[in-house]
């Protein structure tokens, strides 16, 4: 998997950003402990629902979008995965749910395909690649960002299917991809083995496959420049499993 070599820096949590009702205490802990969850869960930056446009992105079903923030799928292992082009909110949603959960009492870990893989790589390479994955395990809610921008070797697609297997119905993952399923077998580079991550990925998951423009070209378009043709999903990802 060629680097793309972004580092992110950590957040800072905006004074005031928890509402009233997570100050409190027990099994939730107090905004201490939840600010300590917000930042091992490594967000690049902060999203919360309430902020996404869903005006802007009108294929997004909001009932579902209210189910998922009430957290059953955590509850219950479950995974949800977010299709779509880039640009069109898919690692906002993610953020935004993973706030929910720690904001719930979850422990979350948010990663870029790209981090995870080259932590799993070096621990292969350092012989400590089962406690890698034990520590892959821990959180109740993985989400893994940008799957699909650049294709996997062998060998990291065998390690992604490893953690896939470790985390099936003992945790949540949310996964986000501008890539349709069909198009998995590319990414995996084995279509065998894309269609056992695809078995295990969506037996207990919610898919949304957002068709809408990109916000930062639509921002674009209204600052004139680019011309008034729309740039949409021609792009549209299709979530067909038949590989």
């Amino acid at each position: 998997m060629a680097s793309v070599n972004r580092r992110r820096k950590a957040i800072s949590i905006p004074k005031g950003f928890w509402p009233e009702r997570s100050k409190r205490s027990g099994a939730g802990g107090s905004n201490g402990g939840i600010d300590l969850r917000l930042r091992m869960a490594r967000f690049p930056w902060l999203k919360t629902v309430e902020q996404f446009d869903f005006e802007c992105q009108p294929s997004l079903d909001r009932k579902v979008m209210r189910e998922l923030a009430g957290l059953s799928c955590v509850e219950r292992a479950e995974n949800v995965v977010l299709l779509g082009p880039p640009g069109v909110g898919k690692t906002h949603l993610a953020i935004a749910l993973g706030i929910k959960a720690v904001d719930a009492g979850s422990a979350v870990l948010f990663l870029t395909l790209e981090t995870l893989m080259s932590r799993l790589i070096r621990a292969r390479q350092e012989n400590r690649l089962e406690r890698m994955l034990q520590q892959l395990t821990y959180p109740r809610l993985l989400i893994l960002d940008e799957l699909g921008y650049l294709p996997l070797s062998r060998e990291e697609a065998s390690l992604f299917f490893r953690l896939l297997v470790r985390r099936y119905e003992r945790g949540s993952l949310i996964v986000t991809s501008n890539k349709g399923f069909a198009d998995w077998g590319e990414v995996f580079n084995d279509q065998v083995l894309a269609t056992a991550i695809l078995d295990r990925l969506l037996h207990h998951a919610t898919t949304l496959n957002i068709k809408g423009e990109s916000y930062r070209l639509r921002e674009k378009r209204k600052a004139g420049l680019l011309g008034r043709r729309s740039v949409t999903a021609a792009e549209e990802v299709t979530p067909d499993v038949s590989i």
